[in-house]
């Protein structure tokens, strides 16, 4: 089997993907712009053979890399990165080299905000309501129908990309003075924590292994205010989260992939979709998943790729948390502060790159702890400031 994995070298964990691959006997052909001395060495133990592409936004230099690799290994079989970025390269270039998996014609679905609204109504599940605008008398109109404040952000963005919230007529018009020549979708502002629906599913769609995770603060707001963010995974899933993510892996006809469901928890305790990605959640939540169950989401991944199904036997047995730290900020806790205090609860700990800094943090720990209580104090104890 041939596996083409785009971009296997970020985020740094993924990796761990490749190795998986390998360990199952698949020819891993890894593509991306880093020279191949400077990957690590276990992602290039795993890679049978890796391409350096002059520009990865380019497509005529991945298809280029596709044909080296189709004409010295043969068909590919599989194509993926696991990255919202690389979504819409995959898909062309599965259609273009006849490769199994979500099409070119398929990816807006997936991609546009504007477009997962339509599933959302068709799966009776309720959504922020929204349109895409497309200047500013257009907006104007919209944000008097939705009442302020609203939120502006790219239609096919990624996380909190370009993500703006407006509290009035005047914010909309400085918006549009300055916005990016890109389309833009105006939805309302929902008041309410985020929750997530978070898993991988098997080659009919049926889930294999899921969990979910609830945020300290809206990754929006934290990288508005430069702060930082905490988030951390259920033991048990609430039903109607449950529920609602399940029916919308049926909407999304997702399978043999990740998903990552986003939605509004309201004051009042009811729901409200926010977007769907349909790969992994980023950052370190992968390795999340397997602290929490003591598992490897990366072996059972491939070993699906491998083998076209596979069986997972888990329990959700802890609590995994995320919590990061902004280097501009004045904590109370020394990084020795932390790991005497919490000891066993730290499983890992890592700086991350400068792309994933604003969002995640300059600095990232993963806790584990059997209670929630136990989790929120060490967050606390984490982002604690002076």
């Amino acid at each position: 089997m041939n596996f083409v994995f785009l971009s296997p070298a970020f985020p740094p964990n993924y990796y761990l993907f490749c190795a998986a691959l390998k360990k199952e006997g698949v020819s891993v052909l890894g593509i991306g712009d880093s020279p191949f001395g400077e990957l690590r060495s276990e992602l290039r133990d795993a890679l049978a053979w890796y391409y350096q592409a002059g520009d990865m936004s380019d497509p005529a230099s991945l298809s280029a890399a596709m044909r080296f690799f189709t004409g010295r290994f043969g068909k590919i079989d599989r194509i993926d990165s696991h990255n919202e970025y690389w979504l819409e390269a995959e898909a062309r270039l599965r259609t273009e080299f006849g490769i199994p998996g979500i099409q070119a014609a398929d990816v807006s679905e997936i991609r546009r905000k504007s477009l997962m609204k339509k599933v959302f109504a068709l799966a009776g599940i309720p959504y922020a309501r929204g349109a895409v605008v497309s200047g500013a008398g257009n907006a104007h109109a919209l944000a008097s129908e939705l009442n302020f404040p609203v939120v502006v952000k790219p239609d096919d963005g990624m996380g909190a990309e370009l993500t703006y919230r407006l509290n009035s007529h005047a914010d909309v018009d400085r918006f549009f003075d300055a916005k990016p020549d890109r389309a833009f979708i105006m939805e309302e502002f929902i008041d309410g924590g985020i929750v997530t629906f978070d898993g991988l599913a098997g080659p009919g769609g049926e889930i294999i292994f899921c969990t979910s995770h609830v945020y300290g603060e809206r990754v929006m707001e934290a990288v508005l205010a430069d702060g930082h963010i905490s988030y951390y995974s259920l033991r048990e899933i609430p039903r109607d989260l449950e529920d609602a993510g399940r029916k919308l892996v049926r909407g999304f006809a997702v399978k043999e992939r990740f998903f990552h469901f986003e939605f509004f928890r309201r004051p009042d305790g009811t729901l409200c979709a926010l977007e769907v990605n349909i790969r992994p959640p980023g950052g370190m939540t992968m390795d999340m998943f397997n602290f929490a169950c003591d598992i490897d989401m990366y072996a059972v991944w491939a070993g699906l790729m491998a083998r076209g199904e596979v069986r997972l036997d888990y329990a959700r047995k802890y609590h995994c948390g995320y919590a990061g730290r902004k280097d501009r900020l004045n904590y109370a806790h020394s990084h020795e502060d932390i790991l005497a205090r919490l000891g066993g609860m730290i499983m890992h700990h890592e700086g991350l790159p400068p792309v994933l800094a604003r969002a995640m943090g300059d600095k990232g720990y993963l806790i584990r702890a059997r209670e929630a209580a136990d989790m929120e104090c060490a967050v606390s104890f984490i982002q604690q400031l002076k």
